[in-house]
């Protein structure tokens, strides 16, 4: 088993202060925060728990990489041009192996906007075939909304998908890490991949996975689908270590409190008030108390009662 490093002890012991006010955590860089190694060759910049901002440069998502000793695998292309050209300034401080591939976890801006840099550096870019046609149909609109939010820092960034795209799992060995990137299954997005290590026991688990802010249920998010496959494919992981798509590296007590355990409450609420005979409006108001210390609960916590209601009334 490996054992945790210094730099991940601290953290788990202060994740409480982890804080969407904080507008910049590393004003150096354009990025968010500066990349940790939370097991020996894993390093992780942890993005803001908030909403994408110009002064967090849409930084808001987690950009992994793996040093192998046979090259790096990066995870998430980035929101931006510059957010993936500051990672690999990152990488290039701590080793001279290359970037020889990059994992979008999905179809979204956060994870592939970046591929514009790595595109132009040569390297391999993979995602799902899902996540791919997800980024080809609303490609426009998320670069349109990221020139618009990161003004000058949007410079350089143009539409990139997937050099390669895979419909079950993506298997590559490098040095002493077998790297599987897998699909389980239906859960926050289109085309979402976790990268399992199973020889350190962590999964990269992207947004199948939340702690520290609350999860957006989107109109295309089936949280009984999400459940489903939580519980069948996530859960017989049985990983020691996660590192979540927004938040700091945890376990898998807290992101099934936090992510099966939010699901399963706001079902269980909707399921009462359908049962009651009431309606959307009513939906928008149910309880969610235990989930107020979140963040992003004042952005996400309506809509997301009222989509939960929009499906359940049709189970």
């Amino acid at each position: 088993m490996i054992r945790l490093t210094v730099p991940l002890l601290a953290l788990c012991a202060t994740t409480a202060q982890a804080n969407e006010n904080i507008a910049d955590q590393y004003p150096g860089s354009v990025l968010y925060s500066a990349p940790v190694e939370f097991i020996p060759g894993v390093f992780s910049a942890i993005g803001a728990t908030a909403p994408p901002t110009y002064e967090n440069s849409g930084h808001n998502n987690n950009l992994s990489f793996i040093i192998t000793g046979e090259g790096v695998v990066v995870i998430n292309g980035g929101g931006a041009y510059v957010l993936a050209e500051a990672l690999h300034d990152e990488i290039k401080a701590r080793t001279d192996e290359p970037v020889v591939l990059v994992v979008n976890e999905n179809g979204q801006g956060h994870a592939m906007l970046g591929n514009s840099y790595w595109a132009e550096q040569g390297v391999p870019i993979i995602a799902h075939e899902d996540a791919a046609a997800e980024f080809e149909d609303r490609g426009f609109q998320i670069l349109e909304a990221m020139q618009t939010l990161n003004q000058d820092k949007a410079e350089g960034t143009f539409l990139q998908g997937p050099t390669e795209t895979f419909t079950d799992e993506y298997i590559v060995e490098l040095g002493a890490y077998r790297i599987e990137v897998r699909y389980l299954g239906p859960s926050h997005s289109a085309g979402d991949v976790v990268v399992w290590l199973p020889q350190q026991d962590l999964v990269i688990a992207g947004d199948m996975a939340f702690h520290e802010r609350m999860l957006p249920i989107f109109e295309d998010t089936y949280t009984l689908d999400w459940l489903e496959t939580w519980d069948t494919e996530f859960e017989a992981l049985n990983a020691t270590y996660v590192i979540p798509g927004h938040g700091h590296p945890t376990n898998m007590d807290q992101v099934r409190r936090y992510t099966k355990g939010y699901l399963e409450y706001l079902r269980g609420k909707i399921g009462e008030l359908i049962d009651n005979g009431d309606g959307l409006a009513e939906a928008y108001y149910v309880d969610q108390s235990p989930y107020t210390h979140l963040d992003t609960f004042e952005e996400l916590a309506t809509k997301n009662a009222g989509r939960v209601y929009e499906q359940m009334e049709f189970e």
